[in-house]
């Protein structure tokens, strides 16, 4: 090679290398940090509607816990039929993502559309048109879950305010077997013929469910929460006899009560507040099949709580259950061990554990002087500190003055075991705000 060649190269080389040096500059200038559009499953992925849009921290805004498969549902599941389940969120963000399961399901559970926006109004199907995003799923829109298994969406920008109403719809095209479901939702969703996935009008959405089916957790990326309380409990805490579509179970009340003490400048963390309350739940009991519907605190508590986003603290309201219905007395000692295993496996992630007493329920069909006693030598064991961290006494703030043993007349629903929309009310006003400071305390 002659000189005049080589420098020729050489002076090739050197362009070449400022020009890249050129783009790589530029590329880093005008990087915002949102993530680009990237490849999963073959597929190309530009929406510039996903991904967050923002700086924040993912929290969970709202959760519900599976709790078995839906009955009728055991051979078609629902194919060829758009899903909308209707959540509330209790913390808001500028992004969104969500959490599907198949836990039940016998076969793969396929999801070819799924959206999610925010509603028109309340007690409606009706979507804000202009909220409306596609959802997807490492990239594709189309994804296929396990029986047993579960899938994290892709996060999409989208503005949801906290106390918003927020619709999640699926659709799925073939059969799946049973329907992973929660059904004392006190919530209204719908249901639609075909794939209406986003049809923002509701028009289509003719059946009414009082279900939540697949979603187990909406999660936002949040500027005003930077954490979650993730409250464990059983039918008081699932709401079950509150008033349908009016968010007042107890801890809608607790969340709002945080925000509004947050807002006025109280020194007090910024949680959002998600409920894992399944009607009939035990601490120490499953319930029949495999998996076990209705599975017992003890079974499920890693996945319902320590699985949830950016856990801070937990509540727990459980163990009335282990006495109503077991066929024996309950051994008031095995459950209050059951509920200190689910505190140190709480403390093993560093998390606090408030934990509630055990409220009344004499006049409840399943009462009798023993089941009292065991009652009572619970929330003796509870009260004494022996079992959580901090405690809120439920059964002496709702219970009879007159006949401790029954719940007060205005905060009984009837039944005489669940609280009205005025006993949840004043669940959520007795709780102690101050009582969701700190984590990671010593083992009991």
């Amino acid at each position: 090679m002659t000189k005049r060649r080589g420098y020729a190269v050489l002076s090739a080389l050197v362009a070449l290398v400022v020009v890249v040096c050129a783009a790589i500059y530029v590329t880093v200038a005008t990087d915002d940090g949102t993530p680009r559009g990237t490849f999963a499953g073959g597929r190309p992925h530009h929406d510039s509607s996903v991904a967050p849009a923002s700086t924040g921290t993912w929290v969970g805004a709202w959760s519900t816990a599976p709790m078995g498969g839906e009955p009728g549902t055991e051979t078609e599941g629902l194919a060829g039929r758009s899903v909308r389940n209707v959540v509330h969120a209790s913390t808001g963000g500028t992004s969104a993502r969500i959490t599907l399961s198949n836990l039940y399901g016998q076969s793969p559970l396929t999801i070819t559309h799924a959206s999610l926006a925010l509603s028109a109004g309340d007690g409606t199907a009706a979507a804000d048109a202009e909220t409306m995003r596609r959802l997807t799923f490492n990239g594709s829109t189309d994804v296929v879950i396990p029986p047993g298994g579960q899938v994290l969406s892709d996060a999409v920008r989208l503005t949801i305010p906290h106390g918003t109403d927020v619709l999640v719809t699926t659709y799925s095209p073939t059969p799946s077997g049973p329907v992973t479901y929660h059904p004392h939702a006190r919530q209204l969703s719908y249901v639609a013929r075909g794939d209406r996935t986003e049809d923002a009008t509701g028009t289509p959405y003719t059946e009414q469910t009082p279900y939540w089916r697949y979603l187990t957790a909406l999660d936002v990326l949040s500027n005003e929460a930077t954490g979650t309380v993730v409250v464990f409990g059983d039918s008081i805490t699932d709401g079950i006899t509150s008033t349908v579509g009016a968010n007042h179970r107890w801890t809608d009340v607790l969340s709002g009560r945080l925000r509004t003490a947050v807002e006025s400048g109280d020194a007090l963390p910024r949680y959002g507040i998600v409920n894992e309350g399944i009607s009939g739940n035990q601490v120490l009991a499953d319930g029949l099949g495999r998996p076990a519907e209705n599975q017992s605190g003890l079974g499920r508590f890693g996945r319902d709580v320590l699985s949830r986003t950016n856990v801070k603290v937990v509540v727990i309201d459980l163990g009335i259950n282990d006495i109503l219905r077991n066929p024996h007395l309950a051994d008031p000692n095995r459950i209050a061990d059951g509920l200190r295993t689910l505190v140190r496996q709480a403390h093993a992630r560093g998390l606090k554990v408030v934990g509630a007493t055990l409220m009344p329920f004499e006049g409840h069909q399943g009462w009798t002087p023993a089941r009292e006693e065991v009652r009572r030598q619970v929330n003796a064991e509870i009260r004494a500190g022996r079992v959580y961290d901090a405690v809120v006494d439920f059964d002496k703030s709702l219970r009879d003055p007159y006949d401790p043993r029954r719940l007060r007349p205005e905060y009984d629903s009837g039944d005489h075991l669940h609280p009205s929309d005025l006993g949840f009310g004043k669940m959520g006003e007795v709780f102690d705000l101050n009582a969701l400071k700190g984590a990671g305390q010593a083992e009991l």
